[in-house]
């Protein structure tokens, strides 16, 4: 089992900034690939930004350009930075942790989430 616990949600105007963290305590979280995905109300979790246990990154649309993830293996955290806030991101925002078993079966992780609001 792994824990995953998100932090850093709040109320930011449009045009703000917001930093997320997502935190999975474990040995080899370096290991892991970590995404970060938002729910708005009535609508499906959506993918919004991922990072591979190599580094390798990959936006959805809706983030590119002002969104960054980033991971301290060190700190076994992910991070989202974002920026250029608009009220259409208010959601949920959740981290997940895929973890490959030694059976080569991927299990995925979820966190509690986090409320993101952005104010017009």
């Amino acid at each position: 089992q792994v824990q995953v616990v998100e932090s850093g949600g709040g109320l930011v105007q449009a045009g703000g900034s917001l930093r997320l963290s997502c935190a999975a305590p474990g040995s080899i979280f370096s290991l892991y690939d970590m995404g970060w995905y938002r729910q708005a109300p009535g609508k499906q979790r959506v993918l919004v930004a991922g990072i591979t246990s190599t580094g390798s990154t990959n936006y959805a649309d809706s983030g590119r350009g002002r969104f960054t993830i980033s991971r301290d293996n060190a700190k076994n955290t992910v991070y989202l930075q974002m920026s250029r806030l608009k009220p259409e991101g208010t959601a949920v925002y959740y981290c997940k942790a895929a973890v490959k078993l030694r059976n080569g079966v991927t299990v995925d992780y979820w966190g509690q989430g986090t409320q993101v609001t952005v104010s017009s």
